[in-house]
């Protein structure tokens, strides 16, 4: 199994460096997790008049409150007015207090970024001149104190238990059905809900100090929790909380209705068989795929509560993202989540519940299956997170990542030896099998020639007692007519001696009566014999011996035989401990098991580090942002070095073509607003301030004074009101002329224009 598999690993792991190499190659921009990727004025630059306003730009729409956005003059007093607006695109600005004095000033922004993590920074500009300030220019956030350490923890927390809760049923459901009744993996499963359940609430309550002061006071204002829910990522909370509830349901109808259909054990099955051990008819087939069906949907959404609010829902391919991140959530589940019902049931299972080397099998192909699916959703995922090659080792992301791939490799590794462990153990049980056949066999034999030899004894036997029968048979008879025949012989002279008796009986009365006679002759008259009478009473009276008391003796009987019950009970449970003892001894001292043990616990010691560097890994700012974010800042730099004008320039241009709907407003971004390539961003919007499609927009660039132009730039469509050109060539500075041309239908357009300086 090992050989055939072996060459598929090979072409798998080419297969996924091509698509690596190709996608990487070809990588085009996307953003997540926002940064600051220009500003007016731009970072330490220097000009003439005080500004009427800061303009900040981002990488992606960012949610903003009333202090997001703070400037504060050399000694430290705010000097910004307003709440902070967005007047295009991913461009956010804030008014300046009118007569500025010259001196160094501070911006500071804490916004959050349309994937949920809280971005903070500052940096300085100044106006005539540099001066001393007293404002520390840190770029410390709310997620950098207690709150921040335990909102991190919250969320390793919460992947810790959805991944124990999702994997450990989904190992009770697809490897092993008897493990819904071990007692341990129930506890296992039900301690991932209540850590999922518990993780939830306290993000919930955290997010809102979290994104703002990062006051642990501000955990519990109810204020900061109604603006939480009112936003997306307090939705998916809300969301996860309301699937946990009918994941609730579902774990009652596993370790309940279902666990009473499962068998205790499980018997072990032929290698080829690749069912999970549903044999308990059509009931128990119907309850187990409803069970399957419904857990998955729940864990679907589940994942989709992470998906919908972070890296995935922004960027590049959001569509796509999505969906790929919940697939790969639910991989990381089967695998990680099942590994750890293994070990706990290696290591915890009852000795009348063994986990069989059947259901280690079928959770191998599992693992194996959540293994090809996590390659091929990280390279895509890497891919849309990083860009390009020099990611990996030039940003915190991509170094990250990196120890993500080689705790990767070693858990596939450890996952070798363990399989390696399970064939062992496979063909161990099989030799055993056939040993203990030929044992049977030639036990059978020789009980069978037991039998026909007893059986041939016994005949024998009953032969020689039926002709004993009919002897003692004809001896009694024999006996019987001998004693009759004395019987009557002793009868007839018992008769004879009975004749003569009474012959001299009848003589002795004819004597006593001529006696009687002759006495009466002789005696005087009057007098009459004496007769002697009387009678003789025994004194003295019979005494009753009374009986001894029958309760007396039911009463000890009962209690002699309670104790007989107790100590019996005793006894009993005694050998069945003794018992279940030596049945762990032999199954503990079986060396393959021992190996199982301790390779699936190394899988899971390493599987501890790749889930705390996951959740590292989510809250990092990816490569690609954090590339475009140093290139913004490099060319700024590079801008107030040299004089070359203030950074971003945006304009805003309103529009009506004459027809219906043919009102709204335009606007352009150009960053970094500079000879040579530059970035532009194009949004149209409505009267009401809603982004809105129109069939067509067209850019052209003109400078007059040098009799340039106009250059043409065809924008490609984003999203709705959204359309982006990259590397457009501006080939000098000066004043340029930027013309817009909006169709709104076939027949009704309008051309726009407004000046930019550009340099």
């Amino acid at each position: 199994m090992t050989q055939t598999i072996a060459p598929r690993v090979r072409t798998l792991v080419l297969l996924v460096l091509a698509v690596a190499g190709a996608l990487l190659a070809g990588a085009a921009p996307a953003s997540a997790h926002a940064a600051l990727t220009g500003s007016d004025p731009a970072q330490g630059a220097v000009v003439d008049t005080a500004p009427s306003q800061v303009s900040l730009t981002f990488s992606e729409p960012i949610a903003v409150g009333d202090d997001s956005v703070r400037v504060l003059d050399p000694k430290g007093e705010r000097v910004d007015k307003g709440d902070p607006a967005n007047p295009s695109g991913t461009t956010y600005s804030v008014r300046l207090v009118s007569g500025l004095p010259d001196g160094t000033y501070t911006v500071a922004y804490q916004v959050v970024s349309a994937d949920s993590h809280p971005v903070a920074g500052a940096f300085t500009f100044s106006i005539g001149a540099p001066s001393e300030t007293t404002v520390s220019v840190s770029a410390q956030g709310s997620d950098d104190g207690l709150v921040g350490w335990l909102y991190g923890f919250g969320r390793y927390v919460s992947y810790a238990g959805f991944v124990v809760l999702a994997g450990g049923a989904a190992f009770v459901l697809a490897c092993w059905a008897p493990g819904a009744r071990v007692r341990a993996v129930q506890r296992l499963v039900v301690s991932g809900w209540l850590a999922l359940t518990a993780a939830t609430l306290g993000l919930l309550m955290l997010r809102g100090s979290y994104t703002t002061s990062g006051k642990v006071g501000d955990v519990f204002d109810l204020e900061l929790l109604g603006d939480v829910l009112q936003t997306k990522t307090g939705a998916a909370l809300v969301s996860r909380l309301l699937l946990l509830a009918a994941a609730a349901l579902f774990i009652a109808v596993l370790f309940g209705a279902y666990a009473r259909t499962a068998d205790a054990v499980e018997p072990d099955r032929d290698a080829e068989d690749d069912g999970g051990g549903d044999d308990g008819g059509p009931d128990k087939r119907d309850l187990t795929f409803g069970l399957a069906l419904g857990g998955t949907v729940v864990a679907a959404g589940l994942a989709a509560s992470w998906a919908m609010s972070e890296h995935a829902s922004q960027g590049l391919q959001a569509g796509v993202a999505m969906p790929v991140d919940v697939v790969h959530l639910l991989a990381v589940a089967a695998w990680l989540g099942g590994l750890t019902a293994l070990l706990v049931a290696l290591y915890r299972a009852p000795v009348e519940t063994p986990v069989g080397r059947d259901a280690v099998r079928r959770f191998s192909r599992l693992a194996f299956g959540s293994v090809v699916t996590l390659a091929v959703t990280g390279v895509y995922q890497s891919w849309r997170q990083l860009g390009s090659w020099s990611a990996f080792t030039d940003t915190r992301y991509g170094q990250l990542l990196l120890v993500k791939i080689a705790l990767v490799a070693v858990m596939v590794a450890v996952a070798f030896l363990s399989r390696r462990w399970t064939q062992r153990l496979a063909d161990a049980r099989v030799s055993e099998a056939a040993e203990e056949a030929e044992r049977t066999e030639a036990t059978e034999r020789v009980e069978e020639a037991v039998r026909a030899e007893e059986a041939e004894r016994a005949e024998e036997a009953e032969r020689a007692e039926e002709a004993e029968r009919v002897k003692a048979t004809e001896r009694t008879e024999a006996t019987e007519r001998a004693e009759e025949a004395e019987r009557a012989e002793e009868a007839e002279r018992a008769e004879e001696a009975e004749r003569v008796k009474a012959t001299v009986r009848a003589k002795e009365a004819v004597r006593a009566e001529a006696t009687e006679r002759a006495e009466e002759e002789k005696q005087p008259a009057g007098t009459a014999p004496a007769e002697a009478s009387g009678t003789s009473e025994v004194p003295g009276a019979s005494m009753a011996v009374e009986p001894p008391k029958a309760s007396d003796a039911s009463d000890a009987e009962k209690a002699e035989a309670g104790q007989d019950s107790v100590r019996a009970a005793q006894l009993a449970r005694q050998r069945a401990a003794a018992e279940a003892a030596r049945q762990k001894r032999l199954r503990d001292a079986d060396p393959n098991r021992f190996g199982l043990r301790r390779s699936v616990l190394a899988e899971a010691g390493v599987a501890v580090v790749l889930l705390a560097v996951t959740t590292v890994l989510t809250q990092t700012e990816p490569g690609r942002t954090e590339q475009d974010a140093r290139a913004a800042t490099a060319a700024s730099s590079s801008a107030s070095a040299t004089g070359q004008g203030s950074g971003a320039v945006s304009l805003t241009m309103p529009f009506d073509t004459g027809g219906k709907s043919g009102k709204g407003v335009v606007s352009i971004d150009l960053d970094p607003a500079q000879a040579g390539d530059n970035a532009l961003h194009v949004y149209v919007e409505g009267p009401d301030g809603t982004p809105v499609d129109v069939p067509e927009v067209k850019i052209a660039l003109t400078l007059a004074a040098q009799n340039i132009g106009p250059l043409p730039v065809a924008p490609d469509h984003v999203t709705t009101g959204h359309w982006s050109a990259s590397r457009v060539q501006i080939p000098m500075a000066g004043d340029w002329k930027v013309e817009v041309t909006v169709r709104t239908s076939d027949i009704d357009q309008v051309t726009v224009s407004k000046n930019a300086q550009i340099g």
